[in-house]
């Protein structure tokens, strides 16, 4: 006697539950440019590496004892890998209900997060839907209604300050479902096939009078420089691939160090180019993006979160193999200055590097906050304080290269200057206060406005000055450490990197102040 007659019915119902909504509802969910759940999966996972946890929960229906119908929940969740490393999976199936509350088994998404903290493994969110408390109209079928609870949100919150928390909007994503997006590390959404909002285009209207479509509501043109994503992608295939990569840079949780590989490029690489690349004339700009790879692994910098707060650029990318954080100007966007959106996009990515442990590369072309009507209307300075703030806070090892301007309070909380400040320069380096040119504005008022000749006062005092602004002079007051060949950068830093990953050791486990979204 044997019990291959109950193995025989739990593979039964397996194979029911990869039918997922049937036929009908699978192909209306592809025709949207959507894969369905389980091949999302797929293509995510290294080939047979899934391992799915509760495939037979759902709804059954019984006759005399007998299985007459079966509808799965509309949530997935296992283990699996990705390159390698075991990760855990929750993923939504609109094709069932829509992905809301109302068609799952609520034990499986606290479950994926529970398994995901006690594990302690990196977790991969694939939502698609409201994953919240469903439909009104389910109330009457209940006979109450109920105080809102977020399901698992303590294991949510805590597994921000413990494991890599990724996740992917892939649909129309509201209530519950747009919180899960927004409580990650990173998140990434699809233009074109998702939207991200907290209600729908219905509920917008009637509660607002806003007639829009979802598209308009939450689409990609909505959130690329919302702040709400991180990035976009341009399908799920290219979603996936960047939530691969975000997660190479990263260890399984903050107990291990971030992964060093085997480098390709060799650290003593000087490229040429960047003793020219910053212009000697101050009123011109130059591409940040194309002095990154110059500096960082070939092929190693990815960037995120690059249309909200644009001035300041957060990416990850490599020194001789070893994962770090990335800060840097875009000079295109208010010069570099510190907005209220990119004071928020710093701290946010310093407190990232410190949860993981990411040493940290600080390229400074920093104006100071930026200044008008608008700016103090967004509470800047509040803001922006909050982000030196969290540089102050950071134990983690970081490096300023001061690759042109550091004005004002905005500059002087780019490093931790009470500490040993590992600070550098480049010959193309201008710093004070104030920018010479708007302090002599102020400082002359006066005159200027009694000259016959105002602009010919102001040039005769900038030019009387000019000796006196060069980063030499600051350098032999020792108010600059050390003024390098730019050239010099990468070999710098290649040398540092080794000495940062000596020191991370001691400071693995959770960061005393723990991350929020």
């Amino acid at each position: 006697m044997s019990w291959e007659q109950e193995i025989q019915e739990i593979r039964h119902r397996e194979e029911l539950a990869k039918k997922m909504g049937g036929e009908e509802r699978v192909e209306k969910h592809r025709s949207q440019g959507r894969l369905p759940v389980r091949e999302r999966i797929d293509k995510l996972l290294d080939e047979d590496s899934f391992r799915e946890v509760g495939a037979i929960a759902g709804k059954a229906k019984y006759s005399e004892g007998e299985l007459k119908e079966f509808t799965p929940a509309n949530f997935v969740c296992g283990t699996g890998r990705i390159s390698g490393k075991k990760v855990v999976i929750a993923a939504d199936d609109f094709t069932v209900r829509g992905g809301s509350a109302d068609g799952a088994i609520i034990g499986k998404s606290i479950y994926a997060e529970r398994m995901a903290h006690d594990l302690k493994l990196p977790i991969v969110r694939l939502v698609d839907g409201s994953s919240g408390g469903g439909s009104v109209m389910v109330l009457e079928e209940m006979g109450y209604t109920y105080v809102p609870v977020n399901p698992a949100w303590d294991l949510v919150v805590a597994n921000m300050t413990r494991v890599p928390v990724v996740s992917a909007c892939l649909g129309s994503v509201a209530g519950l479902g747009a919180a899960r997006v927004a409580a990650s590390h990173f998140s990434v959404m699809v233009e074109g096939s998702s939207q991200l909002f907290v209600v729908g285009p219905q509920v917008v209207k009637y509660g607002l009078g806003q007639d829009l479509t979802k598209e308009e509501l939450g689409g990609a043109q909505v959130h690329r420089s919302s702040g709400a994503i991180d990035n976009i992608a341009v399908s799920e295939e290219d979603a996936f691939r960047q939530m691969k990569l975000f997660l190479s840079y990263l260890p399984q949780n903050v107990w291990e160090l971030p992964p060093v590989i085997a480098a390709e490029d060799s650290p003593e690489r000087r490229e040429e180019e960047l003793i020219s690349v910053i212009p000697k004339n101050r009123r011109k700009v130059y591409k940040i993006r194309d002095i990154l790879p110059k500096i960082f692994d070939k092929d190693s910098v990815f960037e995120m979160g690059r249309y909200f707060g644009a001035g300041t650029v957060t990416a990850f990318a490599r020194l001789d193999g070893h994962p770090v954080g990335v800060l840097a100007p875009d000079p295109y966007i208010l010069g570099g200055g510190l907005t209220a959106e990119s004071s928020d996009k710093l701290a946010r990515f310093v407190d990232l590097c410190q949860t993981f442990h990411l040493p940290i590369v600080n390229l400074v072309d920093q104006p100071g906050m930026v200044i008008g009507l608008e700016s103090e209307r967004k509470g800047t300075i509040r803001r922006g304080v909050r982000a030196i703030s969290a540089v102050y806070q950071a134990t983690v090892p970081l490096i300023e290269i001061i690759i042109r301007r550091a004005f004002g309070v905005g500059a002087a909380g780019m490093t931790n200057g009470h500490g040993l400040n590992l600070r550098y320069a480049w010959p193309s380096g201008d710093w004070g206060s104030l920018p010479l040119e708007g302090g002599l504005q102020v400082g002359l008022r006066r005159e200027l406005e009694a000259s016959d000749d105002p602009e010919g006062l102001l040039q005769q005092y900038l030019d009387r000055l000019e000796g006196i602004r060069s980063p030499i002079r600051t350098a032999e007051a020792f108010g600059i450490e050390e003024i390098i060949d730019p050239r010099d950068t990468r070999p710098l830093l290649c040398e540092w990197v080794k000495d940062a990953y000596r020191l991370l050791p001691e400071q693995l486990g959770i960061s005393q102040h723990g991350m929020r979204p």
